[in-house]
């Protein structure tokens, strides 16, 4: 007879039943784990952790720390009503103890409880208690309080992460409210470090309830039962939050696993990972198997059937691409030739032609579309696609044959006016596998070696460069017409602080470089523009309710408070009413001494704008289509399905609307308005996850870089740095050396101010210190020192490390002086080329060495992640610090807007 065991937290069952000797055994979970899983740690303490949590549920005699969130019936009655607001709870990076926002795009005083209330800037609800156990991220209800309870947000900077207990200056006071409910819990996996052992002994460590500190400062400590308070001491731990009662302060939770020990590089880039909920894992055998194969014993042939169904360019069109060096994914090749001895112009832009390959509906089309975006960190790439297909038959490799989606135009070679567009499936060769300073160099008119043209005698050489050369030379026209277009229709030419880390073999970071920007680049990122607008106007006619575009709305004209208040400064009017104003304002604010002037505040202009977003054009009304930064009614993505989901959906509603423009059906029904949605908002998350990835993975190379340097000794430490906002105790400056912005304090914690000697050394003394719209002032027993806006000084970096949190750079000022003099500091141009031409040197060497190395096996050529850096990644994967949207500036290694 086969033995039964029952599990149950009533104890008189247990005591009922336990002593029957019938085959059915009664016991209590707990006793359950302890004798049937003595191993199984996890699970101990995931048990305690929900026994905990529900004995202070049942406890009512408890006191109660927050007030019980209100039924959900009684939020939705409130919010129809207007009493009450809904929103998504944005907790302050820099105030996560005080301070938070309630943000939605809806509030206004229309449709809330606000009255003749402003709420365009949000909701403010200030400490913890007033924000009743809501998590940052999580979509909440708020009450407004009384206007004589409304506060401002602080004003000074906090130095340290410190927040002060004393009162700091406050901006006016601002709609301020209390959490009265909360829609939807959107907790996640959450990093964190536990406390150090003199603080854990506090805790009542024998019983192993342990508060852990979150990573991100924005979530509270959360309590957690554990065995291993000693043995992970120091390390990084992944926990999940199981309850939050009303009757505690902190939240309950379990730890999930362990990443790794605190300050090691893959355990902070798994941190990084697990923040922005990027789920990576290499892909699955299934999934693979799903790939083409393309070996030595096995090569990948052209499909004679596909021949038949495409247009072939191979012999015809002079196919060539341009773009970072050492790229391996090519999504786009361009094409330009003169037709009708010279009277038109065709121009093809012709792309990776993913789908062909991609099954939807496939396991891969669901990894591709769980990930939706290539993840580009510091010192890797972690890719949409299998490797086969990315780095191999979908890369449109020089000198191989070819599957591609083109879009060709006929233009009029004078005025360059379309006189047809054709869009359609094509088989193409390139010709050259340009790389952006070769193709710069050729139209420079600079000597240049072109890698295809090595072996060929001097009259063939010749002749085909000088082909080439005049293919670049039109392309260059054509993109310069098609930009001067843009311009007059209000384009923004907005500016980010785009650095590379360059990296050893053994991936320490040895320098920080800036991009040097080319008019190659431009030329390449107009004609991809040009290529997604038109795709963008063919599925918006063929599919006028479920298509796939991209919008990027106008900012709110408060948000430009700051970049017109700091231009006035200076002397420049700034217009923000359209973007054309807007362009035309920044092009005027030029200051000829200080080229950086102009760069600050187009850098301001980008932080003001609001984020272009993928939507279904049934769920958005036509007016609403609009690219602002781009100034086109309406855009979308195709040029690099490689790297972009959003591009493999807009190639297959392109090919539906070939096939219905032939009177033929798609071949799968199409996704519905609300399906395109739901799919474009997911997309939407992970692009935004992308990005602060990248950048915080491009923060943490920028701590190693100065980690090992003495900022005392090494001159690295020291550097140029221009003031761009005056805040209540110090500016915030950028640096244009290394890409880096952040606080300089001018009064410490201490209340010590800088005070400057006459050689422009500072020091601390004791003193005040004064703010004013352009400038603040210091005084002690020096006399009076002053900073303002645009004012170049010369700070030390140095790096702060804390151990459950992300390191941080540090700036303080040593001179009210520039670092180095203008008659000694170099063009910044010639100091970027001689940086850029410094790292593809390391580079070259790197992979010289690496081609000395084991070779891999087949399998890993073709299929493993890209993890390894490359010079690809060394040059360009690595992107801007600023907060801007991407689509609105002429990209590099993703050279579409």
């Amino acid at each position: 007879m086969m033995n039964v065991v029952m599990i149950t937290e009533d104890d008189d069952a247990v005591a009922q039943y336990s002593s029957l000797n019938s085959g059915v055994f009664v016991i209590t979970v707990q006793d359950y784990l302890q004798n049937f899983w003595p191993e199984l740690q996890a699970a101990h303490e995931l048990y305690s952790s929900i026994s905990q949590a529900l004995q202070e549920k049942e406890n009512e005699d408890s006191q109660k720390e927050f007030t019980e969130h209100l039924p959900a019936e009684v939020l939705e009655a409130g919010i129809k009503s207007g009493r009450y607001i809904q929103g998504t709870l944005n907790v302050s990076k820099h105030r996560a103890q005080n301070e938070a926002f309630i943000m939605n795009e809806g509030l206004s005083n229309k449709n809330t409880g606000a009255g003749n209330h402003n709420l365009s800037e949000g909701v403010l609800v200030y400490g913890s208690k007033n924000r009743n156990r809501a998590v940052h991220g999580d979509t909440v209800v708020v009450e407004l309080l009384p206007k004589s309870e409304w506060r401002g947000k602080a004003t000074a900077l906090i130095e340290g992460q410190d927040e002060k207990t004393r009162e700091d200056s406050e901006s006016k006071p601002m709609p301020t409210g209390n959490v009265v409910g909360i829609l939807q819990r959107n907790w996640r996996d959450y990093v964190v470090t536990f406390p150090t052992r003199d603080k854990t002994q506090s805790q009542t460590r024998n019983s192993q309830r342990i508060l852990v500190i979150p990573w991100d400062r924005r979530i509270p400590k959360i309590r957690i039962s554990t065995q291993q308070a000693d043995t992970l001491q120091d390390h990084r731990v992944v926990v999940r939050i199981d309850s939050w009662e009303s009757s505690s302060l902190y939240p309950n939770g379990h730890s999930v696993r362990v990443l790794g020990r605190a300050g090691e590089l893959e355990t902070e880039v798994q941190t990084i990972l697990i923040e922005n909920c990027i789920h990576v894992p290499p892909f699955s055998d299934v999934q693979l198997r799903e790939m083409p194969i393309n070996s030595p014993e096995r090569p990948w042939r052209v499909d004679p059937a596909q021949m038949q169904e495409r247009r072939d360019l191979r012999g015809t069109r002079l196919v060539f691409s341009i773009d970072p060096q050492g790229c391996e994914d090519v999504d786009d090749t361009l094409s330009v030739r003169s037709l009708a001895d010279g009277k038109l112009l065709e121009l093809g832009v012709h792309i990776a032609d993913v789908t062909h390959f991609i099954t939807e509906g496939s396991l891969t089309d669901l990894e591709a579309r769980s990930r939706a975006t290539t993840y580009y960190l510091a010192d890797r790439r972690y890719d949409m696609l299998p490797a086969v297909l990315s780095a191999d038959l979908c890369s449109l490799l020089g000198g191989v044959d070819r599957y591609a989606m083109s879009v060709m135009w006929e233009l009029d070679a004078q005025t360059l006016a379309v006189n047809k567009v054709w869009y359609g499936r094509t088989l193409i060769r390139s010709s050259y596998q340009l790389h952006y300073e070769l193709a710069q160099a050729l139209l420079n008119g600079e000597d240049a070696e072109v890698p295809e043209l090595a072996r060929l005698g001097s009259e063939q050489r010749d002749r085909k460069l000088a082909e080439l050369i005049q293919a670049l030379e039109m392309l260059t026209r054509v993109a310069r017409h098609l930009r001067a277009q843009r311009d007059r229709g209000g384009a923004l030419e907005l500016e980010g602080v785009e650095v590379r880390a360059q990296l050893d073999e053994d991936r320490n970071i040895t320098a920080l470089v800036p991009r040097q920007p080319l008019e190659v680049h431009e030329t390449v990122a107009e004609c991809m523009i040009y290529a997604n607008h038109w795709v963008a106007r063919k599925i918006q006619e063929a599919f006028p309710y479920q298509a796939l575009l991209r919008r990027h709305p106008p900012p709110r004209l408060e948000l430009f408070s700051q970049l017109v208040d700091t231009a006035k400064a200076r002397g420049f009017p700034i217009d923000t009413r359209t973007n054309k104003a807007l362009a035309d304002s920044l092009d005027r604010a030029v200051d000829q001494q200080d080229p950086l002037v102009n760069r600050l505040l187009r850098m301001m202009a980008t932080q003001a704008m609001s984020q272009a977003v993928y939507f279904s054009t049934g769920a958005e009304p036509v007016d609403q289509f609009y690219h602002y930064g781009l100034a086109l009614d309406c855009y979308t993505h195709f040029t690099s399905p490689i790297r972009r989901y959003a591009d493999m959906v807009v190639h297959r509603l392109l090919t539906a609307a070939l096939q219905v423009e032939r009177g033929s059906s798609p071949d799968r029904p199409l996704a519905s308005n609300r399906e395109v949605e739901e799919m474009a908002q997911h997309i939407n998350n992970k692009n935004r996850a992308a990005q602060r990835a990248q950048n915080m993975s491009t923060a943490l190379f920028q701590c190693l870089y100065f980690k090992e340097r003495d900022p005392q000794t090494d001159p690295r430490c020291v550097a140029d740095a221009i003031i761009y906002s005056i805040r209540d105790n110090g500016v915030l400056v950028f640096v244009s050396e290394y890409g880096v912005k952040g606080p300089v304090y001018v009064k410490n914690k201490e209340g010590q101010v800088v005070s400057v000697e006459p050689d422009g050394s500072c020091e601390w003394q004791s003193g005040s210190v004064r703010r004013y719209p352009d400038h603040i002032t210091t005084t002690s027993s020096y006399g009076t020192s002053t900073f303002r806006l645009f004012d170049h000084i010369t700070v030390r970096i140095s790096v702060q490390f804390t151990a459950c949190h992300a390191a941080t750079l540090n700036m303080g000022v040593i001179s009210n002086k520039p670092h180095r003099s203008a008659e000694t500091r170099q063009p910044p141009s010639q100091a970027r080329s001689q940086l850029v031409q410094e790292v593809v040197r390391l580079a070259e060497e790197a992979q010289e060495k690496a081609a000395q190395r084991p070779k891999l096996s087949r399998e890993e050529r073709e299929f493993r992640q890209s993890r390894t850096p490359n010079l690809y990644s060394l040059l360009e994967e690595v992107r801007e610090l600023a907060l801007m949207d991407l689509e609105t500036v002429s990209q590099i290694c993703m050279t579409t807007a």
